[in-house]
């Protein structure tokens, strides 16, 4: 999860640079994950496999931020060192960063075209 810090930073800046800030709730956050291992479960009088994460699951969080990690890195996001929930990416058109908080993400930038590409990407990637 993003560092409290990391987030006052980034309001911080949308308020000097007077920047363009985007909140985003990803719904089927956890159902988005790959499982690295076999997890069975007792449904009624059936054993079932799991090949995805589901709600309630203990490996949830951690293959959603697995896949989130993954998928944004694809869309040329950089993670930044010092925050694991924290992205960059840069271009000639301009910067904007993201943030990942269990399954909310906010969006900061100086490029409105270049956000809502991003917006509506990730609407169909999760």
């Amino acid at each position: 999860m993003v560092r409290f810090d990391s987030i006052r930073l980034l309001l911080a800046l949308v308020a000097h640079l007077d920047l363009e800030l985007f909140q985003m709730d990803v719904k089927t956050a956890f159902l988005n994950g790959n499982l690295e291992e076999e997890i069975y479960m007792d449904q009624e009088d059936k054993v079932c496999c799991l090949k995805r994460a589901i709600y309630g699951l203990k490996q949830s969080s951690r293959s959603w931020y697995f896949r989130f990690h993954e998928v944004i890195n694809s869309f040329d996001f950089a993670m930044v060192s010092e925050g694991h929930c924290v992205y960059v990416k840069r271009t000639t058109k301009g910067i904007m960063f993201l943030t990942l908080y269990v399954n909310d993400i906010l969006l900061v930038g100086n490029n409105l075209e270049m956000i809502n590409a991003t917006k509506q990407w990730m609407c169909s990637v999760f």
